[in-house]
């Protein structure tokens, strides 16, 4: 089966996508767990069929149904991407449960947040890992909350039971069932809201704009708690091809991965472009990936120059798109767009998604004139999970107003020129540079401080504290603020990698507002 059957694309939940596939293909890999140890005497990594993670995830299901959980029920789980994750997460959706998945690297302040927010009634993590005690987290936060929620671990296998036991599965998608979070402009992160058709239709146009079909071989080295997770997984469904899964994504480790498994797409954002090819260049005589046909991805921007390394040097074609939290799929580069098309925007919208350019005050602008975008669809979320963000998010007639800046091209094709909002993407993740400035501030030898984002190849943008001093004050140095940043319970990913010190920092003659933009002008290579 080479595309896209329709009733697939029709389904009404992940749930029903998930039967219907199984029922297509039930013996074909769906997902692979390549960076465990290989048995010894074996060339196989562990392996789940479409049929066997349908009949795993309704046994999950059942085991879950006797835990207490009920469709209906807030379940926040915290854990990295593995087959267990994939299974507990459909076994959760049989079940019409309401999803918050945290990405494994998230501390403290943000899974406390997010557990208070929801009022997670279960919490689900992976004990220790990677050095780090989530469970030791989760009962420690427990500890603060009004009503605790029931922790358990789901990592090296996850109880079954008879799944006669359960009740009928949900027929509708346009309830609430998932909450990402994004930290977004504010200190604060927030939560989005959405449904299973949203996100369906956002891995339906992935799907599209790829072209990938059955004989495919596709690759997972990102958080799969991250809105990416079911956006790949439903393009997974839709076109009945298998992903290798990487719990820890690592070069060159992870390339015998890549390479025994005969991966043909693979990519995640503009970091992981500039990963493979720093590898390649180890070793320009040899392809890096001998299968490997595409790479993709989005999250970050992404300079020209890089399309052409990569297509020069890897000898793969590279397809770049345009996606956020509240909308996991907006625009996408497809094997059919012209190389200049391909280096230069974000590719095209699909059919159902509604692209408006507007000015300042709302109007629509017409194809090359540039203004902040705005989105409607249905991958476009529900709103927030508080109603004063959802309030403020859509404009009156139902766009979600996104801060990004761009221009639509005379064939659709949409360029990123900026964005109004305050955050920096390091790798795919937004960061709110107010949290970090808000914690900053509370270090005795930081008189005043402003947090950009600066160009970085490898990252798309890299995180730098701008510092003012209080006089007399003995200098700081990057570990001296990223100590008290972790005491703070700041995740990892959202540590300055750069520090300035400066007598007094610019800011304008009326507000008093400190001007980014010069700082960005000083400190950027």
């Amino acid at each position: 089966m080479t595309g896209t059957a329709p009733d697939l694309v029709a389904s009404r939940t992940l749930w029903e996508l998930l039967d219907r596939r199984a029922a297509l293909t039930p013996d074909v890999p769906a997902l692979v767990q390549a960076d465990e140890p290989v048995a010894e005497g074996t060339a196989q990594d562990r392996r789940l069929t479409f049929g066997e993670l349908r009949g795993r995830a309704e046994r999950v299901a059942a085991w879950l149904y006797g835990l207490g959980v009920r469709p209906g029920s807030r379940v926040a789980w915290q854990l990295p991407t593995r087959i267990e994750t994939v299974v507990l997460a459909f076994a959760l959706a049989r079940l019409g449960a309401v999803q918050t998945p945290l990405i494994p690297f998230y501390r403290d302040r943000e899974v406390g947040h997010a557990l208070r927010a929801t009022r997670a009634e279960f919490f689900a993590v992976p004990g220790v890992w990677r050095g780090f005690d989530h469970s030791a987290m989760a009962y420690r936060l427990a500890l603060t909350l009004p009503s605790p929620p029931l922790v358990f671990t789901a990592y090296d296998g996850l109880p079954e039971a008879d799944p006669s036991t359960l009740p009928p599965p949900p027929t509708e998608g346009t309830t609430v069932r998932w909450v990402y979070w994004t930290s977004g402009t504010t200190s604060e992160p927030k939560g989005v809201l959405h449904t299973d058709r949203s996100l369906i239709a956002a891995g339906a146009c992935l799907a599209d704009a790829l072209r990938l079909t059955a004989d495919d071989i596709g690759s997972m080295a990102f958080p799969y708690a991250h809105v990416a997770g079911p956006d790949y997984t439903v393009m997974l469904l839709l076109r009945g091809f298998p992903s290798i899964l990487l719990e820890h994504f690592a070069l060159p480790g992870s390339l015998d991965a890549y390479r025994r498994n005969g991966v043909t797409v693979a990519g995640g954002s503009t970091a992981f472009y500039s990963l493979f090819l720093a590898e390649q260049r180890k070793d320009p005589t040899r392809r890096l990936i001998p299968t490997l046909r595409l790479m993709a991805g989005g999250g970050a921007p992404k300079p020209p120059g890089l399309y052409h390394e990569v297509v020069d040097e890897l000898g793969c074609a590279l397809t770049h798109g345009y996606g956020m939290t509240e909308a996991p799929m907006i625009t996408m580069g497809s094997p059919d767009d012209t190389p200049e098309q391909l280096a230069t925007t974000e590719g095209r919208p699909p059919a159902d998604m509604r692209i408006r350019v507007v000015d300042p005050g709302g109007k629509p602008l017409p194809p090359g004139a540039e203004g902040e975008i705005r989105l409607r669809g249905e991958a476009v979320c529900q709103g927030y999970l508080d109603p004063a963000h959802t309030a403020e998010a859509f404009d009156p007639d139902g766009f979600l107003i996104t801060g990004d800046l761009g221009r639509l091209t005379i064939e659709g094709h949409l360029v990123l020129t900026g964005r109004t909002k305050d955050i920096i993407i390091r790798k795919g993740e937004n960061i709110s540079a107010q949290e970090v400035e808000r914690l900053l501030h509370e270090h005795p030898a930081v008189e005043d401080v402003a947090v950009i984002g600066l160009p970085d190849a490898a990252r798309g943008e890299r995180v730098c504290a701008v510092v003012q001093q209080p006089p007399g004050a003995e200098p700081l140095g990057l570990d001296d603020i990223t100590a008290h940043l972790r005491s703070a319970g700041l995740a990892v990913h959202k540590l300055p990698e750069q520090l300035e010190l400066v007598d007094e920092l610019p800011r304008n003659d009326t507000l008093r507002k400190v001007l980014k933009y010069k700082l960005r002008e000083r400190f950027s290579d």
